[in-house]
């Protein structure tokens, strides 16, 4: 082999080095189905909420490399919108297009009921046990009544049969209902003490964080990621505080475990990773 052609192969060698290092080095790209907005004097934005006025109003990280000229879109008084699946690379703060934008995906609905009374359901069926005390309005009396002890974790009705039309209003019916109640600590004695009260169906479990732990989590949670927080709310079914930022990463979820302890957030990120 002469020098010029071991030359022209050490090129050629540094070339693909280099090429490969590029790659390596690339950034990740995220992906979201949401409403892309222009108006009300900021440029093209993702919006996580959208206000449902008309023109629709919201606000979010921006989008660097958006043409509306290449987007079907509506528009009123200035204001353009749309729902577009958008994938780019993200800084922290905005989404810089990598592809044109496309058909948004459409969320699948949930399979699981999750009003679903955790409680097996007792023999012979979920019925009341005393019907003149199985009333809207002493199920409202239960509620209360339990929001007042210290270890009160949450509550929710799961109705029995099918659910209402909820284009036509209905008076609720307690007797279709299982009034759930979750306290931390123990239990015994918090169904007689419901049942001075509420003679309808009755499901009691126990819980790991009571409802104003939750609240106080969710409180610092919102002050920790205020820069890329979309929603937070607390979960009474699932006894743990449902949090949503632009990106989730593992890194994030660990430090969350550490420092909230494990399961007591559930974290998930508008943007999701390509592929």
């Amino acid at each position: 082999m002469n020098r010029r052609t071991a030359a022209l192969g050490l090129v050629a060698a540094l070339t693909l080095a280099s090429c490969g290092a590029q790659e390596a080095a690339a950034p990740p790209r995220y992906q979201a189905s949401l409403t892309v907005l222009e108006g009300g004097g900021h440029g093209p934005q993702l919006c996580s909420m959208v206000a449902q006025s008309l023109p629709p109003q919201c606000g979010g990280p921006d989008v660097v490399g958006w043409d509306w000229s290449k987007v079907a879109h509506e528009s009123v008084r200035g204001v353009k919108w749309g729902s577009y699946r958008v994938v780019g690379t993200w800084d922290g703060a905005r989404l810089t297009l990598t592809e044109p934008p496309g058909e948004p995906a459409r969320a699948d609905p949930e399979a699981e009921d999750r009003f679903a009374s955790p409680c097996p359901e007792p023999e012979g069926g979920w019925r009341p046990i005393d019907p003149a005390k199985t009333t809207e309005r002493t199920m409202k009396e239960a509620m209360e009544r339990a929001r007042t002890a210290e270890e009160f974790a949450g509550t929710w009705i799961d109705r029995l049969g099918p659910q209402p039309d909820p284009a036509k209003e209905e008076e609720l019916d307690a007797r279709r209902y299982v009034l759930n109640l979750r306290f931390t600590g123990d239990l015994s004695g918090r169904e007689a003490w419901i049942r001075e009260v509420w003679g309808g169906a009755l499901c009691l479990t126990g819980a790991q964080r009571t409802e104003t732990e939750l609240h106080r989590i969710q409180r610092a949670i919102e002050a920790e990621l205020a820069g890329g927080m979309v929603s937070t709310s607390p979960d009474e079914i699932a006894n743990r505080v449902n949090a949503v930022v632009w990106l989730a990463t593992d890194d994030l979820r660990r430090r969350l475990d550490e420092k909230y302890g494990g399961g007591a957030i559930a974290l998930d990120g508008m943007l999701k990773p390509v592929g």
